[in-house]
């Protein structure tokens, strides 16, 4: 667990280190910051947020695919979805930078349990690419992770399609903690302080 810990630190720091474009208010690039989510991963993992190496993942947006690299540590399945082809086109290079990093200083290679597609997270023809790749259908997903914008639409998908008991992660938040039907938010001092996590009930 130790050199886990030491290789998501050092993940969360090449990412951190990569923000194009966060210019304005809102930024070009919005990039959930993975050492916020490195500090509070055991939390997450003590309070049963995230089933270690059970846990099946889905990023509605994931850029370049940073988040999901990282959780693919965690869980047994990290797969994402984008809309902007431009945005996923750089994962690979970025993970490639990556993966070359961890190998010289001698830590634990990204799993190869990743799995990205370019599409619409609301066209339900993605899901049914997913499934017949993954075997995964979006009702049995155990953690769902997106940026604050349209989290209300995503949160209707989950609560019409999504399992009891279900995560849904909300990044960027701040001190406002949005209510969502049918989810109870899910109260922990050592959780990120810039994202809501809720359960399904």
């Amino acid at each position: 667990m130790k050199s886990l810990k030491k290789t998501l630190q050092r993940l969360a720091q090449f990412y951190d280190e990569r923000k194009t474009g966060e210019d304005g208010r809102f930024g070009f690039r919005r990039s959930s910051d993975l050492m916020t989510l490195y500090q509070s991963l055991d939390a997450m993992l003590e309070n049963g947020i995230i089933s270690y190496k059970k846990s099946i993942f889905l990023d509605l947006g994931c850029a370049d695919g940073r988040v999901n690299i990282f959780f693919s540590y965690v869980t047994r399945l990290s797969i994402g979805i984008e809309i902007d082809e431009w945005s996923l086109e750089e994962y690979k290079t970025l993970l490639a930078e990556a993966s070359s990093l961890l190998k010289r200083e001698g830590l634990i290679l990204p799993p190869n349990n990743i799995y990205l597609y370019h599409g619409d997270a609301f066209d339900p023809l993605i899901y049914k690419k997913i499934k017949s790749d993954t075997g995964i259908g979006i009702e049995d997903f155990d953690i769902f992770y997106t940026y604050l914008f349209m989290y209300k639409e995503f949160g209707d998908i989950l609560r019409e399609k999504g399992k009891e008991g279900t995560i849904f992660m909300i990044y960027g938040t701040g001190d406002i903690i949005p209510h969502l039907e049918g989810f109870l938010h899910i109260n922990e001092a050592s959780f990120p302080k810039n994202m809501a996590i809720y359960r399904k009930l």
